[in-house]
């Protein structure tokens, strides 16, 4: 039993959750100290359940899609379903397990959450889809992920408010700019297979100043948050954080040494997310 939960949780890379968890409760958070909602432990551990089954959905149905693609690339030929440890069978009942889930707890939480819930699944799930014709499938990818703070304060207040989309809009540009990096690796065999990247269309170097570009928008959106929200001095100490983070990923890799790819990936972007959303909750509980 043990075994096969560890094989379903390595098949959905599970503890990339860090990237999009701390912002979904960043949202949530931001819901209760500066919108009309209020804490409840119901709410909160419902949109953690919808973080898990929307991203397990997601990561599942991206595997699932890709098995043929997949067993072509070195890289890639090991993962769960090429590698034959999970059939796509039932990979198959474990999408359609997870996307009931997702869509049965958003009706525990409120109407305009399940109302929404198909819009948000066709975003997740349609990212997979994406390298097949755009490069700017990076780009889909980080709406997907940017929609975890909306989704929080919208679980809480029922509502949109600007804070939070702007929350989501530094999420889009954060992820989207770590995901060009992380295709770097790709860019030969993109090419070779017909696949839509950003580095099999502008190059290593155009593919890592693109991804600059993002992260300076990130960046910039940080400190917006920061005034608008009228954060106090623990949350600049989270935004310091992660802007250094930000710079960091840049100063590892480039584009004739893709060899610390792997550290920034995990290391810096897990660094950012935790560290930015431990002090952007902390300074909002404590000066609430």
């Amino acid at each position: 039993m043990i075994s096969t939960v560890n094989k379903y949780l390595s098949l959905v890379k599970f503890s990339h959750t860090i990237f999009a968890m701390p912002f979904a409760l960043i949202g949530f958070f931001m819901a209760v100290t500066k919108g009309e909602g209020s804490f409840s432990w119901l709410t909160f551990g419902l949109v953690v359940l919808c973080m898990i089954f929307a991203r397990s959905a997601a990561m599942a149905f991206n595997r699932w899609l890709d098995v043929d693609i997949d067993k072509l690339n070195p890289r890639t030929a090991k993962r769960e379903i090429p590698a034959g440890i999970i059939s796509s069978k039932n990979a198959g009942y474990f999408i359609i397990a997870n996307v009931l889930l997702f869509i049965a707890t958003t009706w525990f939480i409120n109407r305009i959450c399940f109302f929404l819930s198909p819009v948000a699944l066709a975003v997740v799930l349609g990212y997979s889809y994406t390298k097949r014709f755009t490069a700017l499938c990076h780009m889909v990818l980080g709406v997907g992920l940017s929609l975890a703070p909306i989704g929080a304060y919208l679980a809480v207040t029922g509502e949109f408010a600007v804070l939070p989309v702007l929350v989501s809009c530094l999420v889009l540009c954060w992820v989207s700019g770590f995901d060009i990096i992380y295709s770097l690796q790709d860019e030969d065999f993109d090419k070779s297979q017909q696949l839509n990247s950003i580095p099999a269309w502008l190059g290593l170097s155009g593919a890592l100043r693109f991804s600059e570009f993002l992260h300076v928008i990130a960046a910039a959106l940080v400190i917006t948050i920061g005034l608008l929200g009228h954060f106090h001095w623990i949350y600049w100490i989270g935004a310091i954080v992660f802007v250094a983070m930000l710079i960091s990923q840049h100063l590892l890799v480039k584009p004739d040494d893709l060899s610390r790819i792997n550290i920034m990936f995990m290391t810096t972007n897990g660094i950012a997310s935790v560290v930015f959303a431990v002090f952007a909750i902390a300074d909002m509980l404590i000066f609430s």
